[in-house]
């Protein structure tokens, strides 16, 4: 059945089903995530007033982020498991199941275990930070829908601004994606500095005299290699903060 382009001018009675389900998903996800934002907005405010001990208040704040990001990362493991179309259990299909959990959960040990008898892949991630996630992807049954079905299951990249204990004024404008923690995206930028300089072109830099140090790698590491982990530039150069100076008061 073909989808209108405009559906504004039709009562819900006059919508097929399935574009109601996508629209009532799609607010409930926003909707979600908003009062998400809004507790940790609140517990940010009001802990340093009900408690003296900013630590205690830093470390609550800490595990509720935490928290959130753990329930975020599950519920996108839930929705690949589910939207994953796996048509046979055939090393081919098995394979690119593998190649799609290692894009989306990036610097993860993966394990995949075919269940010929439930006809079904058995899937377990185990993220840098310790945090596991399990589930079976059915084999031979088509996801309903499709991805259109839910156009916000591939993670979206959020600011991730870096900088280094020596200079903390000059800031990188990196990103990183929604299921990925500042610690993972540490990690992997840290290995991933690694992995540069032992390249040809960073051992090349490094005979033509460029210093190995992070303001030059994140000025010369290609856009492919970020990409690789799952991380990515806002902007190619760094910058240091502007400082504003107040103006003085006229009279």
């Amino acid at each position: 059945m073909p989808v209108p382009n405009c559906i504004s001018g039709r009562n819900d009675a006059q919508v097929p089903a399935e574009i109601l389900t996508m629209k009532k998903n799609a607010t409930e996800s926003k909707t979600k995530r908003s009062t998400e934002a809004l507790v940790l907005a609140l517990l940010e405010k009001v802990l340093p007033k009900a408690t003296p001990d900013t630590r205690l208040a830093a470390r609550i704040l800490e595990a509720a982020q935490r928290e959130l990001s753990l329930k975020q990362r599950t519920a996108a493991f839930d929705k690949f498991c589910h939207r994953c179309e796996l048509p046979d259990l055939e090393p081919e299909s098995i394979e690119q199941v593998r190649q799609q959990l290692a894009a989306t959960f990036h610097g993860s040990d993966i394990t995949i275990k075919p269940n010929k008898k439930e006809k079904a892949l058995a899937v377990e991630v185990a993220l840098p930070d310790g945090t596991q996630f399990s589930g079976d992807i059915p084999a031979g049954v088509k996801p309903a829908g499709g991805d259109e079905e839910d156009p916000e299951f591939k993670p979206k990249y959020v600011p991730w601004p870096v900088c280094l204990p020596g200079d903390k004024d000059l800031i990188w404008a990196l990103a990183r994606p929604e299921t990925m923690s500042p610690d993972e995206a540490a990690i992997a930028l840290t290995k991933l500095e690694d992995d540069f300089w032992a390249s040809k072109s960073g051992q090349k830099m490094i005979r033509d005299g460029v210093d190995r140090c992070f303001p030059e790698f994140v000025a010369r590491v290609p856009g492919g290699m970020l990409k690789e982990v799952g991380l990515k530039r806002h902007y190619k150069l760094p910058e240091p903060i502007k400082m504003l100076r107040a103006k003085a008061a006229t009279k």
